[in-house]
């Protein structure tokens, strides 16, 4: 279970969170939608302390973390329970596909090598690039870079995935491999949390859904809940030019 208590982050005088509450169960598929600015990536940043949190409390399974008090002991311990999987795939472009995955195991993991190169091999074969072990990333298209930053995130084994827009910066016709494999992942009932704009894969994959806009939460709830009866008037605009083919009453 994930569960965020009060999150705030303020860059300077601008605050880009304000006290957000938001939980996860375990096994989870979280999406979070919401226009840009809107705090979306700056929450999941906070969440794997990539981002310090200005205030807040965040809880992955048994480990609590008060964000005031945070050390770097406090912030490693946390860091080992979530994975990020990014927009842009920040892979080593002089390791090959194999060598990305294997190196958060020998790093972080501190396995063997010849254990760690089994299990990398593995995870690529699962995300269907076992073709492309020692390809470069700049041999590969986005859409394979990110199926490596996939793999990547599952070899550290976290108690939770979080993906960030992970098929913003992809060719549209290359979209649909990535989220076919996240819908493969989630369906083995792993945690996630998801911002991303791509409306059909919430409805069919997200098991909670949230909304955000100017660094709060505004409505959250099943994705039949919040796409087919949403509530809140700023949810219903955000919709309605979003998925124009629905017809909301605002």
């Amino acid at each position: 279970m994930i569960k965020l208590t009060g999150i705030s982050k303020s860059f300077g005088r601008q605050q880009v969170l304000k006290d957000i509450h938001l939980t996860v169960n375990k096994g989870e598929v979280v999406v979070i939608l919401g226009p840009s600015g809107s705090g979306k990536t700056t929450l999941l940043r906070c969440v794997n302390y990539l981002e310090k949190p200005s205030d807040g409390k965040i809880e992955i399974g048994d480990y609590s973390l008060e964000c005031k008090r945070a050390g770097k002991r406090d912030i490693h311990t946390l860091r080992q329970k979530s994975a990020m999987v990014f927009q842009q795939y920040n892979l080593f472009r002089h390791k090959t596909a194999l060598e990305n995955v294997m190196e958060g195991l020998l790093v972080v993991k501190k396995l063997p090598r010849e254990e760690a190169k089994k299990r990398s091999i593995a995870l690529l074969e699962k995300v269907g690039l076992g073709a492309k072990l020692e390809a470069y990333p700049n041999q590969l298209s986005g859409g394979q870079q990110q199926r490596v930053g996939i793999a990547r995130a599952l070899a550290l084994e976290p108690e939770v995935i979080l993906f960030d827009e992970p098929t913003s910066a992809l060719d549209p016709e290359l979209v649909g491999e990535v989220l076919s494999v996240i819908r493969r992942i989630a369906k083995e009932g792993i945690t996630m949390i998801v911002v991303t704009h791509e409306m059909s894969f919430a409805r069919d994959v997200a098991s909670h859904v949230v909304f955000m806009d100017e660094g709060s939460i505004v409505e959250e709830g099943t994705p039949a809940q919040l796409f087919n009866q949403p509530r809140e008037e700023r949810t219903k605009l955000f919709l309605k030019r979003i998925t124009p083919e629905l017809n909301y009453s605002i």
